[in-house]
């Protein structure tokens, strides 16, 4: 999309432009001059929405951690006060030259854009460039601005970028888009197997004995009648997808065949993005992230290298080292023109503490 401009900022005495009244900061990493070459990177997820105030030179100025973005559930401008929440959180009260928002729910390009509207009507200033979560992390896991990302978190997603900047996504929309994956999915289907497994339509499996140990009930029916009737969360589901892996391991049959779906489903949409942009037999960045993949399950580690190995050989496989809030700075840092050394020193500052 195009970047969007819009949004005030207030003026102190000082002539200085203000994004938001002043606040305690959470995180701070150094002086804040002025606005010119100031990137305020937005990482909004289902679970939790990251900021930073990032310098051009790659210096990360502040940070702080709000709640979830989940504008298709709590309505658009809710979302976007979750950032501004988190803003003031932080303490950042200088308006940046660029606002880079890689968010959860902006699935397609007319969400882009209206999410991009919203946040100016609500007083973000400077250039704002909003688009999907996925994004970030395919910047935070590659070395470049362009390759494949496939995220596999609650739910599945992937896009693709070219050297020459075309695009491959897909409307990640669920099943009605032709999605499978992620925590929620999975759960769901052990949940399936589970039933099925103790009432005898299905085959025996240790899933049933997972979910009535998770959820402490009696029965995989009890659980059921208490989601069916309000008593139990639905949602609440999702706790059950960490154990896939582990049941797999201990030889279930029913596990295993779930981790293999699922790994089909990662190297389907990676390879779809890939042929889409030409790059098959290009030597190609794919970045895996969310934490169904980030869990490095040697039963799905080695199930993605076979397939990728067989379909898309040239990819090679990497899994983000550094959070997707980086990658939104470091995009931020892209379109800024910033120098390969600020880049570095921006990596460096997320990169994982050695023990």
């Amino acid at each position: 999309m195009e970047p969007h401009h819009g949004g005030h900022a207030a003026r102190d005495g000082s002539g200085h432009r203000h994004l938001l009244p002043r606040a305690e900061g959470v995180h701070r990493g150094g002086d804040i001059d002025g606005g010119e070459g100031l990137i305020l990177a937005i990482d909004g997820g289902n679970s939790k929405t990251d900021v930073a105030l990032v310098a051009a030179d790659g210096r990360v100025l502040a940070t702080a951690r709000g709640g979830p973005f989940t504008p298709h559930t709590d309505g658009v401008p809710a979302a976007v006060a979750t950032v501004l929440h988190t803003v003031r959180q932080a303490g950042i009260t200088t308006s940046p030259t660029l606002v880079a928002a890689f968010l959860a729910g902006a699935d397609l390009p007319a969400e882009e854009e209206v999410l991009a509207a919203e946040f100016a009507l609500q007083g973000f200033s400077g250039q704002i460039v909003v688009r999907n979560d996925t994004f970030a992390l395919l910047r935070a896991g590659a070395s470049g601005p362009w390759g494949v990302a496939v995220v596999c978190g609650a739910g599945i997603n992937a896009v693709g970028v070219s050297p020459t900047g075309r695009v491959a996504r897909f409307p990640a929309l669920g099943k009605m888009s032709g999605d499978w994956g992620g925590g929620q999915d999975v759960a769901e289907e052990m949940l399936w197997h589970a039933v099925r497994a103790e009432d005898g339509r299905g085959p025996a499996t240790s899933l049933s004995t997972l979910v009535t140990r998770q959820f402490a009930v009696g029965s995989v029916e009890e659980l059921v009648l208490d989601m069916h009737f309000g008593r139990i969360d639905p949602a609440r589901v999702l706790e059950l997808a960490p154990g896939l892996f582990t049941a797999a391991a201990a030889g279930d049959a029913v596990a295993a065949s779930l981790v293999r779906r699922l790994a089909e489903e990662v190297v389907v949409m990676a390879e779809v993005c890939l042929r889409r942009l030409d790059l098959l037999e290009t030597p190609t960045e794919v970045v895996l992230g969310g934490g169904m993949l980030t869990a490095r399950d040697p039963l799905m580690t080695a199930l993605l290298d076979g397939e990728f190995a067989g379909r898309a050989p040239r990819a090679k496989l990497l899994v983000a080292d550094v959070p997707p809030i980086a990658g939104a700075a470091l995009s931020g840092l892209d379109l800024l023109g910033a120098t390969e050394e600020a880049k570095a020193l921006l990596r460096a500052h997320y990169a994982p503490r050695l023990p």
